[in-house]
């Protein structure tokens, strides 16, 4: 009972009448843990797991809380999270090696794939991928995942292959992430993985919802596209990371097309790239997106030039759900105002 009055505790904290205090720097590994682990309980997130990867070195690994809560089961390197719309970035990388291949260019409109979408103006693959396909294409940003998942039926006109044939075949087994599959309560997407599906059900853990009460068990979504139904763990994300900066995803020039903010009608820089988020603090370009469903959130930052990732699944939605990320605001983050201050602009390995 004692966690569960931490649990109510954090959650009045989150929702209360003034903003969260900014995170310290953590100046140790054990500090940083420490700090990973006090953002948790006043979150509210029954389990998490996280990893700092310099180049393909784990700096840092912090496995917490339970995975599942009724067995009592706890959080560890193979528990399996669902990445929500951390689900993206893979996507991006998909269509953009259909872009090297020649068989899509970002400037087609999207009415080639048959995505019908009414619009003043025309609408092309690049707005679906940058968040900027509403109101004039190209003008303005605003996040949708629904539309993002648009690029579902531009992969398959292209090659004649669903996203998730194609996300296993091109990253998943290339990369032998074992634990990373598309969503098993989808099954045709997950028969892709050529896994069993009990076991690999087994492996997850269990979502959970938040109240006055404490964390409440929740069923997770059974949809999967291009925006969102990945299952995977810290490491196999990283790693997955990890590849694309060493160039075996895509070539570096479009890479960086994929790293570099979209600008908007008025010259403005927007906060999205190709399938990532883009902000710069203290000098370092960060390349970062989160996640955010029901009984799950993610949340994934990369200093490129650096080579070095930090990735951070859970159980719960509140790593995201208290936040403004959607709006591009990486530093509303608790967790990623710690890992910034104690990796980026810090004194902690990885430098």
């Amino acid at each position: 009972m004692l966690w569960l009055g931490a649990i109510a505790a954090g959650i009045g904290a989150c929702n209360g009448s003034g903003p969260m205090a900014p995170e310290p720097t953590a100046r140790t590994l054990a500090e940083f843990t420490d700090q990973v682990e006090a953002i948790r309980v006043r979150l509210g997130i029954p389990g998490l797991a996280g990893v700092v990867m310099s180049h393909d070195t784990v700096v840092w690994e912090g496995l917490l809380g339970r995975a599942d809560l009724s067995t009592g089961r706890a959080v560890t390197l193979t528990t399996q999270f669902h990445l929500a719309s951390l689900t993206k970035p893979f996507a991006s990388t998909i269509v953009l090696q259909l872009v090297e291949q020649g068989l899509v260019s970002l400037d087609d409109p999207v009415s080639k794939y048959g995505v019908a979408l009414s619009s003043s103006g025309t609408i092309r693959v690049r707005h679906l991928l940058s968040h900027t396909s509403e109101g004039t294409p190209g003008d303005t940003y605003r996040y949708n995942g629904d539309r993002f998942a648009l690029l579902d039926q531009v992969i398959e006109r292209a090659t004649g292959e669903p996203f998730a044939k194609r996300v296993v075949e091109r990253i998943i087994n290339p990369l032998a992430l074992e634990h990373t599959a598309p969503n098993p309560r989808s099954a045709a997407a997950f028969a892709f993985a050529n896994r069993d599906v009990a076991a690999f059900t087994a492996a997850m853990a269990q979502g959970y919802g938040l109240n006055a009460q404490g964390p409440q068990a929740v069923a997770y979504p059974v949809s999967f596209s291009t925006a969102a139904g990945l299952v995977s763990t810290p490491r196999e994300v990283a790693r997955y990371s990890v590849a694309l900066d060493a160039g075996q995803f895509l070539a570096p020039a479009t890479r960086e097309l994929a790293y570099t903010p979209a600008v908007g009608g008025n010259g403005a820089t927007l906060p999205y790239g190709l399938g990532w988020f883009i902000s710069t603090v203290g000098g370092q370009k960060l390349v970062w997106h989160y996640g955010y469903w029901t009984g799950n959130s993610s949340l994934i930052i990369k200093v490129p030039a650096r080579a070095l990732t930090f990735v951070v699944l859970t159980n719960s939605d509140q790593l995201s759900a208290p936040f403004n990320l959607g709006a591009g605001d990486l530093l509303s983050s608790s967790m990623a105002q710690a890992f910034v201050n104690g990796f980026v602009t810090g004194p902690l390995p990885g430098r």
